[in-house]
């Protein structure tokens, strides 16, 4: 009875209704307040002002049914609202359902309308920007017309209870379905002006205010956060309430619950009008409090001042010029900052948005003389270009990769590499949530291999539509930085899919993830193989692709053993949206931090301009055709064969284990978790094997002997199968990267198409499992393994036309430079019986290293020292 009083007299209702009444009185200052700036002080209304006011009516609004709907039983338990109310408190939930996507979606047009207004010279953040904005206006106009509609017959929405015959939309899994959108601009929104605000050359306290000021939009972001979490609670009440197993404590109790998710869906709206109006009221703190803002009172104190950057000055160019008299000749004027427009000579035009927002002081006096300090600066101080990261570290331009030595590209391929770790983390948690996704959805066998296929299935699209652009017009970071936003991005398309247990959205999850990765792949693979001296690359290639391999360890046994541990129904697998939320933040902080890293690149010349150096191998025919493109075509075909034969063996791996060995302790997991470490150990093998023989003889080695062990796991039993299918993983490891490196040897100005095409082949890991499994529908596990051991032996066509095509042979072998060796030095293969000889020398010449400095900007490293010719190459 007590328990009873006690629910009885819980009301969240004032919270609610004192939370929204003071943010809506908040905002209203804040519009206010940049209404008077922008009249007041800059004496111009734009778009984004006209934006801005529409979303504060719409807010008002919002937040008027949500007050409303405090009086007529929101925030109280079902049970405590009075029958007559229940009515009213249904159309109150219909008003704000429908109110909130508008009043968001008016408010991040405002943001990106003034956005607009910096990006008249910066393209890519002018089209980024456009981007964003069509992504919030379809988006908020479609699920506000899906609110709209949530009910059929729409009048449904008000009835209580809702007719038999009527089908609605459960709101609070419409919300929540709609949040990765919300998170995704949200972070758009934060970080699009980010780069063109730490390039400016503005005094540093000034830059630091302008970075402060644009950085609000984070809050919003996290109130977005927050508000999923009650949005989930809501939910998951929702579904014990639909389960039949309806509770009593607060916990099952829909409309208590509902009462915070909507309460912090209005926070989100209020706050995010506050943080788009803060770069507003710039102009008017500076009229009214210039010394908040640090400003600096005359330009002779421009050079002592400790709080300018590398970049002092820069700024007094964005002032009005002053008249030019006839005379000398007058001082140069430092560059200006190409993402602002110039201001005419006028000194009396009022001043725009931009000029407030980065000019220290608003008086034609003030501006005068700084100008003139600048200019004066400019001639007294030089600087070298470089990369400003906030004005606090300048670091050098990067060589071009393929001049690098080993020791100058360790640190690029470091970093890198960890793009290799982060894809290969990916598809081990995808593989595990596959699974458990299955077996609560009940998925059929063609279903799961779709999902594979829908990953795989981005590796031909990626690369060979914007993949290819953006690589070609932008360079390496460009690409790793789209491929890294994408790979978020799926991340978080996940979270529609686990509250819907939806299949077509989980597909669409697995597709855009798959696009982020094979975009990175685009990128990362050329990369590794470029950067630094030439006759190494299948050696690095393989490295960084043992270190993907070993992610590809770790993810299936964290993600089996604690992240999804307890995803066994529809409630828990929401809760694996956490896990995507972090990993989707992760890649879009690395993709802000790679912006700022040197990333060496490598442009067509310089990739023609190494091939000449071999002009005479690289230009040679085989068949009657140019052995470049005849390899490279080879080599396609063989990356095809053998993505698609792992795959098909990878995925089968744990039922062929359940079938040979059915009764072990250890268990098909347990086995799989040993063969992606075989796996891993197999590509560092190759690695070292790389240092002593040729990458095309030890590729033959590899396909003969998956082969071999392919065609034994389709009659062994027992531990012997067992031992066949992990021998499969551990050979073909160093197949991808031999391929990859090899086939681009060459390829000149052609080599970033020829990376592009490599890449797409992967595809075949979408084509070969989904031939394999109605094979092993129909004729079993170990019968089906006849389509690996088939795809394995077209793939060995490239080690068998490597063989017998001696042009092939002189295009793929390594050639190594004697020490000493300029631009024009003499080049020549080493041969496989000085191969330990020539390792020797390497081992000696590391030790040497330290104390010598040779030729540094050849795109190739001496690989022995102290020999004659005769003694390193017979003849």
């Amino acid at each position: 009875m007590a328990d009873t009083e006690s629910l009885a007299m819980q009301n969240r209702g004032p919270t609610v209704l004192t939370v929204v009444t003071a943010l809506l009185c908040v905002s209203t200052f804040f519009i206010v307040l940049r209404l008077i700036s922008r009249f007041g002080v800059v004496k111009r209304v734009s778009h984004d002002d006209y934006a801005i006011i529409l979303a504060w009516l719409i807010a008002f609004a919002f937040s008027f049914s949500i007050c409303y709907g405090t009086s007529v039983g929101l925030g109280r338990h079902e049970a405590d609202v009075i029958p007559n109310q229940h009515g009213s408190l249904k159309k109150a939930e219909y008003a704000f359902s429908v109110l909130y996507n508008p009043a968001l979606m008016a408010t991040k047009t405002s943001i990106c309308l003034f956005y607009l207004t910096l990006a008249k010279n910066q393209r890519v953040f002018k089209w980024t920007t456009i981007a964003t904005l069509i992504v919030v206006n379809v988006a908020g106009i479609t699920l506000t017309i899906l609110n709209i509609v949530q009910c059929r017959p729409v009048r449904a929405a008000f009835d209580d209870p809702i007719p038999r015959t009527a089908k609605c939309i459960d709101i609070v899994t419409l919300f929540l379905s709609s949040a990765p959108v919300n998170i995704i601009t949200d972070l758009a929104i934060l970080f699009l002006p980010m780069p063109i605000l730490t390039s400016m050359r503005l005094p540093r306290n000034e830059k630091i205010i302008l970075i402060i000021t644009f950085s609000f939009g984070a809050f919003v972001a996290v109130v977005d956060v927050v508000r999923i979490a009650y949005l989930e609670s809501a939910a998951l009440a929702r579904l014990t309430d639909t389960s039949g197993s309806r509770a009593s404590t607060a916990e099952g109790d829909y409309s208590w619950i509902a009462s915070l998710s909507f309460m912090w869906s209005a926070v989100e709206v209020h706050v995010g009008i506050i943080c788009a109006c803060v770069p507003g009221v710039k102009p008017l703190v500076a009229k009214v409090f210039p010394s908040l803002l640090g400003r600096i009172k005359h330009a002779g104190e421009l050079t002592g001042n400790p709080f300018y950057g590398p970049g002092d000055a820069q700024w007094a160019n964005l002032a009005p010029k002053p008249p030019v008299s006839p005379g000398p000749a007058p001082l140069p004027q430092s560059p200006t900052n190409t993402a602002y427009p110039q201001t005419t000579s006028s000194a009396e035009r009022e001043m725009g948005m931009i000029d407030f927002l980065t000019t220290p002081d608003t008086t034609p006096a003030m501006l005068q003389q700084t100008h003139t300090a600048a200019a004066t600066l400019s001639t007294t101080r030089s600087r070298t270009p470089s990369l400003t990261i906030f004005d606090f570290v300048n670091v050098k331009n990067p060589k071009s990769m393929v001049k690098m030595s080993n020791r100058e590209s360790y640190f690029p391929l470091a970093l890198v590499t960890i793009l290799f770790f982060l894809w290969g983390f990916a598809y081990g948690l995808l593989d595990v949530l596959n699974q458990q996704f299955q077996l609560i959805v009940r998925t059929s066998n063609g279903q799961a291999v779709g999902l594979h296929s829908a990953y795989y299935g981005a590796y031909f699209f990626a690369p060979l539509t914007f993949g290819r652009f953006i690589l070609k017009k932008w360079g390496f970071k460009a690409t790793f930085i789209t491929g890294l936003c994408i790979y978020g991005i799926g991340t978080l398309v996940f979270w529609p899919a686990a509250v819907l247990a939806s299949f077509p959205a989980f597909l669409i999850s697995n597709f855009i993830v798959g696009l982020g990765v094979a975009t990175l792949e685009t990128a990362g693979n050329p990369f590794i193989s470029l950067c630094g001296p030439p006759e190494y690359a299948e050696v690095r290639l393989n490295i960084s692709q043992g270190v993907q391999a070993i992610g590809s360890v770790l993810s299936p046994i964290l993600a089996k053993k604690v992240l999804f541990k307890n995803v066994l129904d529809a409630p828990s697998l929401i809760d694996v949206q956490w896990t995507y939320l972090g990993i989707a933040l992760f890649d879009v902080c690395l993709a802000l931090i790679f912006f700022y890293l040197p990333i060496p690149e490598a442009s067509d010349d310089d990739l023609e301009e190494v091939a000449e150096r071999r002009e005479s191998v690289f230009r040679s025919k085989t068949f009657g055709f140019s052995v470049i493109y005849v390899t490279l075509i080879v080599g396609i075909f063989a990356q095809f064969c053998y993505v698609g034969g792992q795959e098909a063996a990878a995925g089968a791996f744990e039922d062929y284990v359940a079938k040979v060995q059915p009764n072990s302790d250890i268990g098909p997991f347990n086995y799989q978790a040993v063969g992606h470490t075989v796996f891993a150990v197999g590509r560092f093998i190759t690695a070292i094997a790389g240092l002593l023989i040729k990458p095309r003889r030890i590729l033959c080695f590899l396909f003969i002997s998956v082969i071999v062990a392919s065609a034994l796991a389709m009659s062994l039993e027992g531990y012997k199968g067992v031992a066949m299918i992990v021998l499969i993983l551990f050979f073909e490891s160093g197949i991808f990267s031999l391929i990859f490196a090899i086939s681009m040897r060459g390829l000149g100005s052609h080599t970033k198409t020829g990376a592009v095409l490599l890449t797409a082949a992967t595809s075949g890991g979408a084509v070969i499992p989904a031939i394999m499994s109605p094979v092993n529908d129909r004729y079993g596990i170990q019968y089906s393994f006849r389509v690996v051991v088939a795809v394995f032996a077209f793939g060995a066509l490239m080690p068998i036309y490597l063989s017998l095509s001696p042009a092939a042979k002189k295009q793929v072998d390594p050639v190594h430079t004697r020490q000493g060796s300029i631009l024009g030095g003499e080049m020549r293969p080493t041969t496989s019986n000085k191969a330990s000889r020539v390792f020797s020398a390497v081992v000696r010449r590391g030790k040497k290293r330290s104390s010598e400095i040779t030729a540094s900007d050849l795109p190739t490293i001496e690989h022995v020292e102290g020999k004659s010719r005769h003694e390193i190459w017979p003849g």
